[in-house]
């Protein structure tokens, strides 16, 4: 039988390149290396390279560029240091489960763990990879490179997703590769591969008994987390058939769009949310972690009728008791359910409704002026547009909460809760859909962190508005320590002046200091063709009604 000879790339990154392809990736976000100079190369010149200023922001802007076209994106950093600085950011696309090609320089083959001081050597770098990534492998050889950089992105795309790296020895880039895997085949223009579902089979006893309890039910409510973005529609038609409430957690925001009647939201440690859960007969989950932060450091309580559907084994009962345990995939037990639906008390759908407008009521009171704020991003951009928040009290009080979400993909932040990744995840967001608008919530002490990416931003020029909270240093942790604490400590910090720092790098600027600055300075940012730094003059604008603290337990207080 003839087989078909294997497919030769003069290097690496002409092989690196034709894999990019076929995954659907057009743009690759790094910094360039002695140890990765092959690839950046190819990818430089066949695709789009975006020269980053640090190697977390290359995986962070690569993540986002996944998120944003719910797919797969692709980081390169060197070896050593490089990968050891991409290490934090590999940790947030393996807490949110997000799909990474992370593809690092290593030194040469005959040198790999000599320790003899090669430089950008560094010790057990595979080992590092491997405690941050969901796959971590070595190229061992030209003739096993295209094999490894597949089996890595199908890793990186197998729910639930998460980064796969890929160490490639510097010599091994510059030999001629040889792909013999004629599986993979170039896909038509503008296409991203599917997410790769992990199809487990719940027990049967656990369905039948999950499909009486819900038949049963008057009072449901539903709980999406990330999980849920992979089941869009049969969760639409559940809510429709039940009239049941959805609460989700951050990730799971925009499963349903969040003007929906029925969709209370990410308020779950709300009074009026809890109230909800006290009175339930039913609460059934998809695909959430129960992180601390959104259930009150695990105080929240839940009803002890709950059906748990997780793609993750391990996730089952490991938070909450769950008296029906469903492993699977959530399109798949949904739709095994929804025939034993039955409609909700019409007194409860109604109550639903009620508390939805309730607790978006009440935290649009609470914010005082920076409400405004909230109503003119949402009122400039259209209505599928990326939203990519950092971890700053604007996100996490009204930004993860009030500011709807219409759509998974333009739901943007650190899962994770690091500081100083969003302007990163902004800049791949925007570039991975630059027919539409991003904003960019960020503090002036998360934004210090990367700001050197202010010059991607200048050089890159996306469609990107970035909205800069200055309260002079780190707002959430000193509202902790003016609550819990008799002083200060680390919490105030020199800021620049944005109007100089915008002006020195080539960005346009505009400032908030009072509430009807709102509308018009953001509407004219989101409009422009190209990024606008807009500074919120806190201290100008005027507090909060009450100060924000996160929730989270000091010990004995």
């Amino acid at each position: 039988m003839p087989t078909t000879p294997p497919t030769r790339y003069a290097t690496g990154g002409d092989l690196l390149v034709a894999v990019l392809r076929e995954l659907g990736i057009d743009t690759v976000f790094g910094i360039v290396s002695v140890h990765n100079l092959p690839l950046v190369e190819a990818v430089d010149r066949e695709l789009r390279f975006v020269p980053v200023r640090h190697e977390a922001t290359a995986v962070n802007a690569a993540d986002a560029y996944g998120r944003a076209r719910g797919s797969l994106g692709c980081a390169l950093t060197s070896t050593g240091t490089g990968a050891g600085n991409a290490a934090g950011s590999l940790v947030e696309a393996l807490s949110a489960g997000t799909s990474v090609l992370h593809v690092t320089g290593q030194v040469e083959s005959g040198f790999l763990g000599s320790g003899r001081g090669f430089i950008h050597e560094t010790k057990d770098q595979l080992g590092m990879l491997g405690a941050v990534s969901k796959y971590a492998a070595t190229i061992p050889s030209a003739d096993t490179a295209a094999g490894i950089l597949r089996e890595a992105a199908r890793a990186a795309l197998t729910d639930p997703g998460g980064p796969a790296s890929v160490e490639w020895p510097v010599d091994l880039q510059y030999a001629e590769q040889q792909d013999t895997d004629h599986s993979a085949s170039t896909p038509p223009a503008g296409t991203e591969p599917p997410r790769i579902a992990a199809r487990p089979v719940p027990a049967e006893g656990e369905l039948t008994g999950a499909r009486s309890l819900l038949a049963a039910a008057r009072r449901p409510l539903i709980w999406a987390g990330g999980g849920a973005t992979r089941a869009r529609t049969q969760l639409a038609e559940l809510l429709h058939a039940t009239g049941a409430g959805l609460l989700t957690s951050n990730s799971g925001r925009g499963s349903v769009p969040e003007d929906h009647p029925q969709v209370i939201g990410n308020f779950a440690t709300t009074p009026a949310a809890r109230a909800l859960l006290t009175d339930a007969d039913l609460l059934l989950t998809i695909g959430t972690h129960f992180r601390s932060n959104e259930t009150a450091d695990y105080g929240l309580a839940l009803p002890e009728a709950h059906i748990q559907i997780d793609v993750d084994a391990d996730a089952l009962g490991r938070v909450y008791p769950a008296r029906h345990a469903l492993h699977g995939h959530a399109p798949d037990v949904l739709a095994a359910l929804l025939p034993h639906a039955h409609r909700a008390e019409e007194s409860w759908t109604h109550r639903v409704a009620a508390v939805r407008r309730d607790v978006r009521a009440t935290l649009h009171d609470n914010i005082g002026p920076q409400a405004a704020i909230c109503d003119a991003i949402r009122a400039a951009l259209p209505r599928e547009a990326v939203v990519a928040r950092d971890v700053t009290i604007p996100s996490s009080s009204w930004g993860n909460r009030l500011l709807e979400m219409y759509d998974p993909r333009d739901n943007v932040f650190p899962r994770g809760g690091g500081i100083g990744q969003g302007l990163g995840m902004g800049i791949g967001a925007a570039l991975a859909r630059p027919d539409a608008p991003t904003v960019v919530l960020a503090g002036d002490g998360g934004l210090a962190v990367h700001l050197g990416e202010l010059l991607t931003l200048a050089q890159e020029r996306p469609r990107l508005t970035l909205v800069v909270f200055n309260d002079g240093g780190y707002g959430v942790l000193r509202n902790m320590q003016d609550r819990y604490s008799e002083r200060r400590s680390g919490v105030d910090l020199a800021t620049p002046d944005f109007e100089l720092l915008a002006r020195a790098c080539g960005l346009a600027y505009a400032r908030i200091a009072a509430e009807e600055h709102a509308q018009p300075v953001i509407s004219h940012a989101v409009a422009s063709d190209g990024p606008t730094l807009v500074e919120v003059d806190l201290a100008s604008l005027g507090p909060m009604k009450n100060p924000f603290t996160p929730p989270v337990k000091i010990p004995g207080q």
